[in-house]
């Protein structure tokens, strides 16, 4: 993995925005310090309580080559990130998802949920976005509480390298209702994208991780996450948040691709037919789509037939709709120098950098 990489098969070596990298704790008490009591002496005693995902994978969930020298769990040494990850890569930046957090917003108390997300941020701020320029960061929030949830993004949100706000999968009730508002009303107000990553599906107050409910395995699990997505979409859509708030941007990360094309004919066919159940909706609902939605290519399918996928790709623009993700440093993470080979260099240079650029506004 160390070495120059060319991220592709020309002489042009492109630059790489990885809209999701995993910033690991050293141990389950890093967020002591940054915590408010009671919390602080609970973790103190006890530890951050886990999400009580019901499945594990049967090969772990971390890389073997991506251990530190400094003997660090995977992906908690910053220091070795930037040596591992980012500089091979010729990465302009890495943006920080810490799945070890998301969760919480699986637990029934929103109090507990909103205090662990504040550590979190302040703990991100301090100890990870100081160490590298090249280091962005997703502040964290609890759904339980859209108003507390609101003001969290409004503290931490003005901070300059603070580049969008991350929520977990797993939800009570699909992100397009009411309920979840006044999130987007702060997303907009300070100009962040809101990102959707999975992991929780199925855990503590969560809904089940499938419309049949609860399956059996990991495998399972994993391959059915884009069930949750396409319902998130629908609900953002059909509910008239884009209608709501133009200005607000949603990723869809790490959560596959090309289930989208499907969904969008199966969207717009039906809205023609039952248009009178979304009567805000301007216009039709591929449209809000384009416009706002985007797609981590991390863990992107990618067929025996490489034209299959270039086919897949011009049905729903994804060229202006996909970044690029490597999922560092989980067991499916994706190298820039090996995905995605056929495509122009036009359309890999969007993916891979300019379109997060635009997004997420870095210089």
């Amino acid at each position: 993995m160390k070495g120059e990489k060319d991220v592709n098969h020309s002489s042009e070596v492109f630059s790489v925005i990885d809209c999701d990298v995993h910033n690991q704790f050293r141990s389950n008490k890093d967020l002591v310090p940054y915590l408010e009591e009671p919390w602080k002496g609970f973790v103190q005693k006890f530890g951050m309580p886990g999400g009580g995902l019901p499945y594990a994978s049967p090969i772990g969930n971390k890389r073997k080559d991506a251990d530190p020298p400094s003997g660090l769990p995977v992906g908690s040494d910053p220091g070795y990130v930037v040596e591992h990850l980012v500089e091979p890569f010729h990465m302009e930046y890495a943006l920080l998802c810490s799945d070890a957090v998301i969760g919480v917003s699986g637990f029934a108390d929103p109090d507990y949920a909103a205090a662990v997300c504040r550590a979190y941020n302040d703990y991100m701020i301090a100890e990870w976005l100081s160490v590298s320029p090249k280091f962005k960061g997703y502040l964290c929030i609890g759904t339980q509480d859209p108003e507390q949830a609101a003001r969290e993004i409004d503290r931490v949100g003005p901070h300059p390298d603070i580049v969008g706000v991350v929520v977990i999968g797993g939800a009570r009730a699909p992100y397009g209702q009411r309920f979840y508002h006044p999130i987007y009303e702060a997303c907009s107000r300070q100009g962040l994208p809101f990102v959707i990553h999975p992991g929780a599906e199925g855990a503590g107050i969560f809904n089940p991780p499938t419309a049949a409910g609860y399956v059996t395995n990991y495998l399972q699990w994993h391959t059915c996450l884009p069930q949750t997505y396409m319902a998130h979409l629908v609900s953002f859509v059909c509910e008239g948040v884009f209608e709501k708030f133009p200005e607000l941007k949603v990723v869809f990360c790490e959560g596959g691709v090309n289930w989208l094309p499907p969904l969008l004919w199966r969207m717009d066919k039906n809205f023609k037919a039952l248009r009178v159940s979304a009567p805000w909706l301007k216009r039709m609902p591929s449209e809000y789509v384009r416009d706002h939605c985007f797609m981590t290519t991390q863990p992107i399918e990618e067929p025996d037939d490489p034209k299959h996928l270039l086919a897949m790709f011009e049905m729903f623009d994804a060229e202006n709709m996909l970044l690029f993700s490597s999922d560092y440093p989980h067991w499916d993470f994706d190298d820039p120098t090996k995905i995605l080979q056929r495509l122009s260099p036009e359309m890999k240079r969007k993916i891979y950098c300019d379109n997060a650029k635009k997004l997420f506004k870095l210089a």
